[in-house]
């Protein structure tokens, strides 16, 4: 039931249906804390996902929250040099450069590149994302410098 609910809220999110998303994945992690440890992978996702739809709204700091709580899960569960642990690093970098914070973001950006580069093909497209990501935050330091 809360995977179904999970991807409900993914295509609510994708079609930009907010708060249906929301209310679609706050009941999947709701079914999975009655059901699953603290800190199993499914939780992580639903963290990830509830992240995402923060972000969708505009709600940084909401996002920003949920993010974290997932990466945490991520960094125990597996390597940190996990794709998944490079795609989370990457958004939270996002958060922080909408929030104004570039070096936050900088710092996020380039784990992103450092862990994907470790962990991906080399002509991987998300590779390529989060070097254009780190890439344009860079940019947004150097136009912000006194």
């Amino acid at each position: 039931m809360a995977i179904s609910c999970n991807n409900i809220g993914v295509i609510y999110n994708n079609l930009e249906e907010f708060s249906k998303a929301l209310a679609f994945h706050e009941k999947a992690l709701a079914i999975q804390h009655e059901k699953l440890p603290p800190d199993h992978l499914d939780i992580a996702y639903s963290y990830k996902n509830i992240g995402l739809v923060y972000i969708g709204m505009k709600e940084y700091s909401k996002g920003l929250s949920f993010l974290e709580k997932s990466l945490e899960i991520f960094q125990k569960s597996f390597t940190s040099n996990h794709p998944i642990v490079a795609e989370l690093c990457n958004n939270i970098g996002l958060v922080y450069k909408n929030m104004g914070e570039y070096l936050k973001a900088f710092m996020y950006h380039e784990n992103a590149v450092e862990i994907a580069q470790q962990s991906l093909p080399a002509a991987h497209p998300d590779i390529q994302l989060y070097t254009k990501n780190l890439e344009l935050i860079i940019t947004e330091i150097e136009n912000n410098l006194p």
